[in-house]
């Protein structure tokens, strides 16, 4: 075991990675670089050497040899009511980052995770503490897949793998990951930039900017592009915030393509600080997410599914929770969905 240990040390993507990207692309946004991309905010710089280093090597081994475990309420759910649902805007949290968004008739899953472990190999790294809310046998027919970026919690191999087999979806990925899919024989992929939309089945799809980085092994880091995602229907918008850090961007997407009747903001994986500030949000910034894209109800992910940081497990949503008191917004605003959870927005 200590053996595949070391081997997981190595291949894991959040060692950090030393890949280079390059320098900017003259005439191209700024957040392109000659192999690769870059975050824009000037508060993206990460933590660097032995404290990222010691970081992630204690995670790697507390989640292989000492797992944490936890006990959030879930909700039965044996999906008949999203097969039969044709019109109704639902959304179900199925776990993490995955939500089963229904819309105008059309049924999309976000970052789509059924796997044990969110890792690049079975023994060893982030282990699932919750069970998928809803089996993937009892999905409805899923028509669309978005993408955030590449990291396993968000994009699992043999999730899509399935999901492609079975289903049959359209996949809407940030720029570099078609050619990921596609070397896993998967060619029903569209990919696009920040910024960028395409029409699939009467929903509008936009890529949007997010504060993260991209990687799966020790030599990519980097090299395909990361992102929010707008959804907008025909009387309904839905922003998906992917992973991400809180930044300016926030205001510009709730002034171009707000207001959102539905936010799905990230509110885990924000301790220790130093590490995770540079990529991810804490609940009280989600919140500020929440606000800058001009949103109707914020429903939090990104917690209580797989054990990616230091807070305490059942820690994210109580702080949440504490935020919007303090705000003044109720639980008419601030969904707070246990798995398995639906709801009509």
């Amino acid at each position: 075991m200590l053996r595949r240990a070391r081997g997981l040390v190595l291949a894991v993507l959040v060692c950090g990675g030393c890949a280079d990207v390059g320098g900017p692309v003259p005439g191209a946004p700024p957040h392109h670089r000659e192999r690769g991309f870059a975050n824009t905010s000037p508060a993206s710089a990460s933590a660097r050497g032995w404290l990222r280093t010691r970081f992630f090597l204690a995670r790697i081994w507390s989640t292989t040899f000492s797992p944490r475990t936890a006990n959030l309420p879930r909700v039965p759910n044996d999906g008949a009511a999203l097969r039969d649902n044709r019109e109704q805007a639902l959304v179900t949290w199925v776990g993490h980052s995955t939500l089963l968004v229904q819309l105008d008739g059309v049924n999309l899953l976000t970052d789509p995770q059924w796997s044990a472990r969110a890792s690049p190999v079975r023994f060893g790294g982030p282990r699932r503490v919750t069970p998928p809310g809803l089996r993937f046998e009892d999905l409805p027919p899923i028509h669309l897949v978005l993408i955030s970026h590449d990291h396993y919690d968000h994009l699992d191999v043999a999730t899509v793998t399935r999901l492609a087999a079975v289903h049959r979806p359209r996949f809407v990925v940030p720029l570099g990951l078609k050619a990921w899919f596609a070397d896993r024989g998967i060619t029903d992929v569209e990919e696009l930039d920040w910024w960028q939309s395409r029409r699939e089945r009467g929903l509008t799809l936009t890529c949007l900017p997010a504060q993260h980085f991209s990687g799966r092994t020790l030599w990519d880091r980097n090299r395909r592009l990361w992102s929010g995602w707008a959804v907008q229907g025909r009387g309904k918008r839905f922003f998906f915030a992917g992973d991400t850090a809180y930044y300016g961007v926030f205001k510009e997407i709730g002034a171009r393509l707000g207001p959102f009747d539905l936010a799905a903001v990230p509110i885990g994986a924000y301790l220790p600080a130093a590490i995770m500030k540079s990529g991810h949000t804490t609940p009280e910034e989600a919140v500020q997410v929440f606000e800058d894209v001009r949103a109707r109800q914020l429903i939090p992910i990104h917690w209580g599914t797989f054990d990616l940081a230091d807070e305490p497990l059942d820690e994210p949503p109580r702080r949440l929770e504490g935020e919007a008191r303090r705000r003044g917004l109720g639980p008419d605003r601030v969904w707070v969905l246990k798995h398995g959870e639906t709801r009509r927005w």
